[in-house]
């Protein structure tokens, strides 16, 4: 073989040797990199919150607050119109007026006016409830033609049996006036008091509720409905953020957990205002077999599990806002 031969030969060993050599160091340089732990854990600020809600439905009449306000505790949010509770409220009191009325005929006494005048409360009784039967009637027919709906059918069976229960009061309290008060009658009498007055404070706490007021300090994070829409029971009316109680909350994996404990300090840093902090961990708890977890080899020897870790500043931060990104950096 000609030295020329022997050359362009070794010349070609040495590139496929040089060519081996670097895909084994890619090849190491990309097993070493994918294989290593990150430096860096992320987690995210976050606030308690509450949702302002009624217990009477209404329309919205008036909302004294917008998003971004920050409100304190007895601050009046929102006013619901609920005109049929201030109705309920005139016949409670209604109610009330005529049990204390038949409470003093039994005490004092019937006088023949007192007998006309039950007999003439009955005969309203009597009237309500003819009036209640028949608009019962007519819903029934209109929700068997699918035209109103079945809540609108109770509303009128249930005027039915609350009139029908009123007639039989009335009918008690005639029946009473004409036969004179027994002893026994007089500690009724006081009790339907008692009771008709517990009727009207209970429809005004309900009144209480067409205002909504704040509970605790906060910022309006959220106003759901407009002025003039409906809202039922219990429909949330905006939510508000307790901002000056943040915290913040991470998911770690058991081999990262190092140094980190239910009331250790740890530093943080806020990319969103530039700013690094001590925080205090408070909770620590494994997120379940269901969380996301990783083998400790390919063989899979054991798992490790992921932890959520909760924790607070240490001190007040300006600008700190939920769902800021935290970055917890590991030693």
């Amino acid at each position: 073989m000609s030295n020329q031969a022997k050359k362009q030969h070794n010349n070609i060993l040495l590139a496929i040797a040089g060519f081996a050599t670097v895909v084994i160091i890619v090849a190491l340089i990309g097993f070493l990199a994918l294989d290593r732990d990150p430096d860096v854990i992320q987690g995210q600020m976050e606030v308690d919150e509450y949702r302002v809600s009624s217990k009477v439905p209404g329309r919205i009449l008036e909302i004294r607050v917008k998003e971004g306000d920050y409100v304190h505790k007895g601050d009046i949010l929102a006013i619901i119109d609920a005109p049929e509770v201030h109705a309920k409220k005139v016949q409670a009191e209604s109610a009330r007026e005529a049990a204390s009325a038949m409470h003093e005929m039994a005490d004092n006494g019937a006088r023949e006016e007192i007998i006309r005048g039950a007999f003439e409360v009955l005969q309203q009784a009597k009237a309500a409830n003819d009036i209640a039967r028949k608009t019962y009637e007519r819903v029934n027919n209109l929700f068997n033609e699918g035209v109103v709906t079945a809540q609108r059918r109770d509303e009128a069976q249930a005027a039915v049996e609350a009139t029908a229960a009123q007639v039989k009061a009335a009918q008690s309290q005639y029946d009473m006036a004409r036969n004179g008060a027994r002893q026994e009658e007089r500690k009724a009498s006081s009790a339907q008091v008692s009771q008709a007055s517990g009727a009207v404070m209970e429809v005004n706490s309900y009144i209480n509720e067409t205002k909504q007021v704040a509970q605790m300090d906060g910022e309006v994070s959220e106003v759901y409905p407009k002025v003039g829409e409906l809202v039922g029971t219990g429909s949330p009316i905006m939510t508000i953020s307790m901002m000056d109680d943040p915290w913040a909350t991470f998911n770690i994996r058991e081999d990262q957990l190092k140094g980190i404990k239910v009331g250790s300090e740890i530093s943080v840093i806020i990319p969103a205002l530039d700013k690094e902090m001590k925080m205090k961990v408070y909770y620590m708890k494994d997120k379940g077999a269901f969380a996301v977890w990783k083998a400790t080899k390919a063989s899979g020897q054991y798992d490790q599990k992921t932890f959520e870790i909760k924790a607070r500043p240490l001190g007040k931060v300006d600008g700190l806002r939920p769902g800021m990104s935290v970055v917890l950096k590991k030693i």
